[in-house]
């Protein structure tokens, strides 16, 4: 049977006119200029997918699905890829890429970013993740944007995942999925946790495949946990989650199998990297993400966290504490009724993961500020197609370039950085307290993503 045909045209309609509310909202109130050009194209696309499923009867479904993901999709990633419009992770990853090609590692030295004074130098991510822009070092055009690969790394990963789970018509699900603003709109705006999310998915659906005796599917649900973990710190709480169901389900034979796949994957693909400048991993990926660094990230949010890490330094100190208080929480939930199927271990990781965003210090939300830092990092991806520099902008550095791409990606000089220094954050803080209905409406936009 067809895997849509239980899908009711109402329910499909509705879901689309919500999506176009969001989309539209997300317009009209981010900060973020990726984001609002990825609302302006999503927002008519959704409408019309929702009219679409409403009014034709007969495969109403399949074409507004096929319609969402041209228009909210494809149309929004490849425009702004060729304008070369994108949030500052992709500007970042493309930075480290060549780096790590060049120099042997992504990272800055402690050193460096001691004298740099800015969080442009700095990388949180981990050299996995990082190869995502190897492609833009040895060449140009759409086809090298991270965010392309992002993009085919997730559909690839989630159509696996589906097809493992045995659910009938992956390639139709798959499409569905990506179509979503949930997929769509980090995809086309930065989209670097997507590979990660794809990974979890297929983790948690080999590991649902399982059974006592059978450790082939506890080393494959560790292979993809462990190249999950070996992108993004952000991976981590799966494999705790997935070790402890493998634990319930099928024993400490099956646990060890699982855990060496992690241990052994993350030691090939991050191992070396790491290891040659251990110093510099630990002060990129670990204490800038803590916010523990003299630069701190210029991502804001309305979420308890960040709010609570913009009072001092004691508000910063309660929000780590009381993200120490919910991973303990949920790691006692694990304990006391661990989950003994893919569906419990699924909430109990979403749940994780919610608390974990929610409380974190610092983490990109609907008004994530658009100041001169975020324009000039944009602008930066454009740049190595037309060979401008952004006006004001210089290329000083710690150590001499490499070459043409590492000479366009852009340093703020001493004056910018002392007249930029405080106000990505600050100024996103002051926009949302002088505007009660902006900040109503974020409010509103956080909570349309979340139901979705």
């Amino acid at each position: 049977m067809a895997a849509v045909a239980v899908i009711r045209r109402e329910w499909v309609a509705g879901v689309f006119g919500v999506s176009a509310v969001f989309a539209a909202v997300t317009a009209l109130t981010s900060f973020n200029a990726p984001e609002r050009a990825w609302g302006a194209f999503a927002a008519v696309t959704y409408a019309v997918s929702a009219v679409t499923a409403a009014v034709v009867r007969r495969r109403g479904v399949r074409l507004a699905v096929l319609i969402s993901f041209a228009g909210a999709v494809a149309a929004p990633l490849a425009w702004m890829a060729m304008a070369g419009m994108a949030q500052p992770e992709v500007a970042v990853i493309i930075r480290s890429a060549a780096m790590l090609v060049h120099r042997g590692t992504p990272y800055a030295s402690p050193v460096a970013l001691a004298a740099a004074h800015t969080w442009h130098a700095y990388d949180p991510y981990l050299p996995a993740l990082i190869a995502f822009g190897i492609p833009r070092v040895f060449g140009g055009g759409l086809l090298t944007d991270p965010r392309i690969w992002f993009g085919a790394a997730f559909v690839a990963m989630f159509w696996t995942a589906v097809r493992v789970a045995r659910v009938s018509r992956p390639a139709w699900w798959t499409v569905l999925v990506t179509a979503s603003p949930v997929v769509g709109l980090p995809l086309a705006a930065g989209g670097d946790d997507l590979p990660v999310v794809g990974l979890i998915c297929l983790g948690v659906a080999l590991a649902s495949r399982g059974s006592r005796g059978q450790w082939r599917w506890a080393a494959a649900a560790g292979l993809a946990l462990g190249l999950a973990a070996a992108m993004k710190a952000t991976a981590w709480p799966a494999v705790a989650v997935i070790a402890v169901l493998f634990a319930a389900r099928e024993g400490w034979r099956a646990v060890a199998w699982f855990t060496a796949a992690v241990l052994g994957t993350g030691l090939v693909t991050d191992g070396p990297v790491v290891a040659a400048h251990p110093a510099a991993a630990l002060a990129n990926t670990v204490l800038y993400p803590l916010g523990l660094t003299k630069a701190v990230s210029p991502a804001a949010s309305m979420l308890p966290g960040h709010m609570l890490a913009g009072a001092g330094t004691w508000g910063h100190w309660a929000a780590l504490a009381l993200m120490a208080l919910a991973g303990a929480g949920v790691a006692v939930s694990l304990i006391v009724r661990p989950p003994r199927d893919a569906h419990g271990a699924g909430w109990r990781l979403a749940l994780g993961l919610a608390l974990l965003f929610a409380l974190a210090p610092a983490s990109r939300g609907c008004c994530c500020p658009a100041g001169p830092n975020c324009r000039v990092i944009s602008q930066s991806i454009q740049n190595r197609s037309t060979g401008g520099m952004p006006s004001g902008v210089t290329t000083e550095s710690s150590t001499p370039p490499h070459d043409w791409m590492t000479v366009r990606e852009p340093t703020l000089s001493w004056s910018q950085v002392t007249r930029t220094r405080s106000t990505p954050a600050a100024r996103a803080t002051i926009r949302c307290a002088r505007r009660p209905l902006t900040a109503l409406t974020s409010t509103i936009t956080v909570a349309i993503y979340r139901r979705l």
